[in-house]
């Protein structure tokens, strides 16, 4: 969850993110409530409100992730640490089948499940908007042939 983060930083942050979620890739446009900061290590755990440390995220994912740096995966109750949009790549860790996102590895496992990703509620979110042409966006089509 974010502190205060100036506001010229904030706009910083949001245009590296071309304004999706750097976990579900939903753009803000998209979204009831504005996106947030999230600080990638919360601050509770010594993260610092620097632009290295710093995420957008949509509130669900945001509200989902909290402080936590990971989780222990299903398949071997191994610690994983999240997806960190700052040092991996998102096709890496997930891909896309229509609305859903898949995880490919452990991280995005845990990722996924902890943030919720594909919950019922998501997914309906997701379907909506990808039946109006706008899931993936044009911005996370760009991400992904990075």
């Amino acid at each position: 969850m974010s502190a205060h983060v100036p506001a010229a930083l904030r706009q910083r942050v949001w245009e590296r993110a071309s304004g999706l979620c750097e976990y579900c890739l939903l753009h803000e446009r998209d979204d009831w409530l504005a996106f947030q900061i999230d600080h990638l290590i919360s601050r509770k755990h010594g993260g610092r409100t620097a632009y290295s440390n710093l995420a957008l995220a949509c509130s669900d994912c945001n509200l989902a992730k909290g402080p936590d740096l990971g989780s222990l995966t299903r398949r071997s109750g191994v610690l994983m640490p999240f997806f960190n949009p700052r040092k991996d790549r998102w096709t890496d860790h997930f891909r896309l089948n229509g609305h859903r996102i898949m995880p490919l590895t452990d991280t995005g496992e845990v990722t996924c499940r902890i943030m919720g990703l594909n919950s019922p509620k998501r997914l309906v979110k997701r379907q909506v908007i990808s039946m109006a042409g706008r899931y993936p966006s044009i911005e996370a089509l760009a991400l992904m042939r990075e």
